[in-house]
Parts: structure tokens; C-alpha cells; sequence
């Protein structure tokens, strides 16, 4: 098992983000690795700081002196890098960035991190826009741990492109995150018991600490009972009344909690694509976790794995500035549905159906192709090669599930 993985295709977001600004945001779910990566980019400057909110001596330092960094002790005349790990669980911080910003981005560079959305603001105080680019660290997936680099220009001019190579190799690393998570702690340490134990701990820390203390929801209980419903629903649309009748709660409890998941990073949803879908679904979203093993069910499981390496694509594409990206699936009121659409400047790009095991490709995916002529992918969980199979004027591939994902830019 590899002890230590540098994220290189992160390391490159940021440099990529950072020619034109001076203040990078690095967001996402806690101990996806970010202390990490701020450390390896703040080692490539002679002059860095690392301050983090956690630590009692860094608040206690920034208190009594919120323009601490100014008294950096220096190597040489360069510019340094200040890493604000956590900021946003200070109160003031949009007021904060935006001063240290607008007094010092030509003197310092900053890296602000969080596990907290520091993409969603709350009403109120100045805005940051303008100040800064984001960017997403995400568990590792099979596009980061078995990639091979492809181009993005390559996969949007033919989705369909696939390889066999590094079989086993792939095999490896996919059931390794089925088992273990893609959160580097339990994936590294390459133990069933380290991830129980990791798990155990991680939701019922997050709820009860970083969600309590920076939203004040009082019914924690209620909350964490609905997490761990989660994973039974994964695969399926959430209906939150149901959510709301289960827990004999008010449905602006279930919605608000579900909003606060994602906010902090325990899920992700997609919402319904409608167009030129007859009867299509409008208000139903799909939810998924990030903490994959949670979900015993193999199907819905194979599900999420799907959904975390599209998540993780076009998140990555949107930050770095390829286009505009969004997932979706599809679904009508007769219940004919494909599992995920891949949309960009809001036109359909590629249709995905994961299967377990099923090479002959869905009638559902093929009626739905028809109709958006796209071309169309079925993951197979259970399969070696890969099939090229006509619909009319298009194609659709049926091919293992870890090749595909694996060339995902």
C-alpha cells in the first residue's frame, strides 16, 4: 500500500488559479487532506506561515493581533504564502478576508482553507467576489489514484474513448475505495478495522462539533439519526416528507439538515435533468455520501462510487475554468430513469447508467439516448472488456467501471 500520495492534479489547480490571483479558497470535506496539500504547496515558497482556528495558540495570536502574518520572519525578499486554515468559524470572517485582502494581496498571498462551504455566504456583511478563485479537494477517486492524465479537450470530443490497461492495477485500487472510503486516513492505512474505527468517529465528531457550534441546531440527535438513513436511500430520489414522517420532525427540519449536509461536506445531491424529457421530474434530487462503505446494499453502493468520480470531474473541470459543468440524472413520471447526465453551458453531454453486472445496455439508457442523441456509457461493475454497441445514428459503451472513470480527466 502507498504510505504517502501527493495530489498532483490539485498542486496543479492551484498554480493554474493562482497566475491570477493573489487569494486562493481550498474547500472541502474534513480530513479529505487539505492540511496536506497547504503544507506541500506552502513548502514550494520560501516564505510561508500556516495559521489554523482549531489551534488555541493561533486564535489566541490572531485575537490580540489580527495582522499577525505582517511579523513573519523572513529567508529572503519573496513574496510568502499565509495559509488561514478554518477561518470561517471565526464570526467576522467575510469582513476579515476582505480587509487583509484589500490592504495586503500585493504584498502576501493567501491560501484559505475550510471544511465549512466557504462557498456559501450567509445574508449579510461585505462581499468577497471579485477577491478570489475556489477550488475542491476531494477524497482520492480512481481518476486521481489510476489515472492517466487524459486531456479534457480528448474526453469532450469523444466520451466514449477507453483503454485496458493497468487491469489489475485499477481492480486494486477500485475495491480498495468500496471498502475503505477514499479518505486518506482509512484508504492508506489499508485495514477494514481502521476504517470501522475511522468512521465511527467521523460523522458523530462533525455533527457534534463543527455543525453544532457553527449553526446552533438544537436536535442533534434527530440530525444524526437522519445521516444514518441515508445510505439506505442512495439510489433512489429522496423524498423528504417520508424523511420527515420516519423522524416525526417538520419537513423544514429534514430539508434545512440536508442542506447543512452538504454544506459541510457528508453528501453531495444532483438534481433532475428535464429537457426535452417528456414528463420529466422536477423537484426530486438524488443524494449521495461521501463516506462510500457506509451503503451495504452492493448496487446502490457501486451507485454512489459512480456518482463521487463524476462529482469529483466536473467540479474539478468548473474550478479550473473549462466550462460549466453540472450532473444530473434522469427521470419521468413513469418511473423510467438513467442513473447520471454530464451537462456543460447547460446542454447534455454524455448519459451514464452504472450496473453491477448487466453488459446488454439498458432500455431506458437507449430510449433516453434516442431522444437527446448523445452519446452513452454503461458501467459494469463485474466485467473485463469493453463493448461499442450501435442505437441508431449512436453508440453506446458498456465497459468496466474503474477503466472509464479512470481516464476521467
Amino acid at each position: 500500500m502507498v504510505i504517502m500520495i501527493k495530489r498532483t492534479a490539485y498542486i496543479k489547480i492551484w498554480h493554474d488559479l493562482a497566475i491570477d490571483k493573489d487569494m486562493i479558497f481550498l474547500v472541502g470535506p474534513r480530513q479529505a487532506g487539505k492540511t496536506t496539500l497547504t503544507q506541500i504547496i506552502s513548502d514550494s515558497f520560501k516564505n510561508h506561515l500556516y495559521f489554523n482556528w482549531d489551534i488555541a495558540e493561533h486564535r489566541t495570536n490572531f485575537l490580540q493581533n489580527p495582522s499577525f502574518f505582517e511579523a513573519l520572519e523572513r529567508k529572503d525578499s519573496s513574496i510568502p504564502l499565509i495559509v488561514l486554515d478554518e477561518i470561517h468559524k471565526y464570526k467576522d470572517w467575510k469582513n476579515y478576508l476582505k480587509g487583509i485582502y484589500d490592504q495586503h494581496h500585493d504584498k502576501y498571498r493567501f491560501l484559505i482553507s475550510g471544511s465549512g462551504r466557504l462557498d456559501i455566504y450567509q445574508q449579510g456583511g461585505d462581499s468577497l467576489a471579485g477577491r478570489y478563485f475556489l477550488f475542491h479537494l476531494w477524497p482520492f477517486t480512481i481518476s486521481e489514484l489510476g489515472g492517466k492524465n487524459r486531456e479534457i479537450g480528448h474526453f469532450l470530443n469523444d466520451p466514449l474513448q477507453t483503454t485496458t490497461e493497468h487491469t489489475e492495477e485499477l481492480k486494486e485500487i477500485w475495491a480498495g475505495l468500496s471498502e475503505l472510503s477514499g479518505f486518506p486516513e482509512p484508504y492508506l492505512a489499508g485495514r477494514k478495522t481502521t476504517y470501522r474505527r475511522w468512521s465511527n468517529i467521523y460523522s458523530k465528531q462533525l455533527i457534534r462539533e463543527d455543525i453544532r457550534d457553527l449553526t446552533g441546531v438544537k436536535s442533534i440527535m434527530d440530525m444524526e439519526t437522519l445521516y444514518l438513513l441515508l445510505p439506505s436511500k442512495v439510489g433512489s430520489s429522496v423524498s423528504v416528507p417520508s424523511l420527515a414522517r420516519d423522524l416525526k420532525v417538520a419537513y423544514n427540519s429534514v430539508q434545512n439538515w440536508l442542506s447543512i449536509f452538504e454544506r459541510f461536506f457528508l453528501t453531495f445531491s444532483i438534481a433532475p435533468w428535464t429537457r426535452k424529457i417528456a414528463r420529466a421530474i422536477q423537484k426530486e434530487r438524488k443524494v449521495y455520501l461521501w463516506d462510500i462503505p457506509r451503503i451495504k446494499e452492493p448496487a446502490a453502493r457501486f451507485e454512489n462510487m459512480v456518482a463521487v468520480e463524476l462529482y469529483r470531474a466536473v467540479t474539478a473541470w468548473n474550478d479550473i475554468g473549462h466550462g460549466t459543468f453540472s450532473l444530473h440524472f434522469i427521470k419521468n413520471k413513469e418511473q423510467q430513469e438513467v442513473d447520471f447526465l454530464i451537462a456543460n453551458e447547460g446542454e447534455p453531454l454524455v448519459l451514464i447508467e452504472a450496473k453491477l453486472s448487466d453488459t446488454k445496455p439498458s432500455p431506458v439508457l437507449k430510449k433516453f439516448q434516442s431522444v437527446l442523441k448523445k452519446p452513452a456509457v454503461q458501467l459494469v461493475e463485474k466485467s473485463e472488456g469493453y463493448r461499442m454497441i450501435p442505437n441508431g445514428d449512436q453508440y453506446i459503451l458498456v465497459a468496466p467501471a474503474y477503466q472509464w472513470l479512470s481516464d476521467l480527466p
